[in-house]
């Protein structure tokens, strides 16, 4: 093909996928990349190819299963409104010193006032209350567990 040899025709097609990477952030296209670059390795060393095209297809396939097992081993992150590494304001302490009879509140917090909810299962009392989630402009609040 174009009188390229075999191998820089793997090379290319590695390139072009980590490209592709590069554009989307998919990680699994790094472990196709990896096969790619194995069917070049398999080129230069002069063998067969339908060797090359099976050292690229078990490298490649192998290596994307291997990630996908990995990635479902390990535990779910918390969605961005729950998540402290996305939003700050999680796990922060507030006062309240009323609840509405509808399970909502107006807590001063940052120097602002702010509408709060009860968060689903807590029980509406005043005092200390932790930030368990944010909602757009809703701070979504449980009693704090730890007195101290």
């Amino acid at each position: 093909m174009f009188g390229l040899s075999s191998a820089t025709i793997w090379w290319v097609a590695a390139g072009i996928v980590v490209a592709a990477e590069l554009s989307t952030g998919t990680f699994y296209l790094l472990m196709m990349a990896l096969g790619l670059a194995c069917g070049a390795i398999a080129a230069h060393l002069g063998l067969s190819e339908s060797t090359q095209i099976a050292c690229a297809a078990i490298v490649g396939g192998g290596a994307t299963a291997a990630w996908h097992w990995q990635r479902s081993r390990r535990p779910r992150d918390l969605p961005a409104r729950e998540n402290r590494d996305v939003n700050l304001d999680v796990g922060e302490r507030v006062h309240v010193t009323d609840w509405a009879a509808d399970g909502t509140a107006r807590v001063t917090y940052r120097g602002s006032g702010w509408p709060a909810r009860l968060a689903p299962g807590a029980v509406a009392g005043p005092g200390d209350h932790d930030i368990v989630a944010v909602e757009g402009n809703w701070l979504v609040l449980a009693p704090r567990t730890d007195r101290n």
